[in-house]
């Protein structure tokens, strides 16, 4: 049952619903014509999500489940700072889970401790910037440096308070650190990653199970 919310939460925030074209149009009050490629942008958006859960065993060291429920908390501010671009905000999400996961791995941090500092992030709120380990403090400012450090890195500008730069800037630091990609590496090098990986999938199997 799970499963099955958690899947609905994501088709609901990122994409069409799972809706036919013709019964989109009827729920937005226009023609089929005016919202096709609305629709099939919502649908490519859910299904990269969907994806990117199944995936996330190996990826992010999670389940399917706890990969949609972690990503529904923030999903709002995400699409919203993209201008509503729900496929961009979709590869942004990949993006924030296995930075979190990542840095997890790395640091042996709390998972509990860095999901809510991205929430946090998420409202404007920089107080748990110090639970990434990543030698920034927990104040707007800090969050300000972290994102100059991430310019000269990339060449790109970010803005506080724009969660996607947010994110953008966060995983732009940590691949400088060695961090990005850990999860992933461990899960095919180390026993405790392969071990994560396994229980991560034995749980989506089970999920798969009920679903049919």
């Amino acid at each position: 049952s799970a499963y099955e919310q958690n899947v609905g939460g994501i088709k609901k925030l990122y994409g069409n619903m799972g809706m036919s074209l013709k019964d989109y149009a009827k729920t937005v009050g226009k023609s089929t014509g005016e919202v096709k490629d609305k629709w099939k942008q919502l649908g490519k958006a859910q299904d990269m999500v969907l994806k990117d859960a199944k995936e996330a065993y190996k990826t992010a060291g999670m389940d399917a489940n706890t990969y949609m429920e972690t990503a529904t908390q923030f999903s709002a501010s995400l699409i919203n700072s993209l201008g509503g671009d729900t496929v961009k905000a979709s590869e942004q999400t990949k993006k924030a889970m296995v930075a979190m996961s990542d840095n997890i791995n790395t640091f042996g941090s709390n998972a509990e401790d860095v999901q809510n500092a991205f929430k946090g992030f998420s409202k404007q709120n920089y107080t748990m910037l110090d639970n990434l380990k990543l030698g920034y403090g927990g104040t707007k400012s800090e969050m300000e440096r972290l994102m100059r450090d991430a310019e000269k890195l990339t060449g790109e500008h970010y803005t506080v308070g724009d969660f996607a730069d947010t994110v953008k800037a966060i995983h732009a630091v940590q691949e400088s650190l060695g961090i990005t990609g850990t999860t992933a590496e461990e899960a095919s090098k180390t026993l405790s990653g392969s071990f994560s990986a396994m229980k991560a999938a034995w749980t989506d199997f089970k999920g798969n199970l009920a679903d049919g």
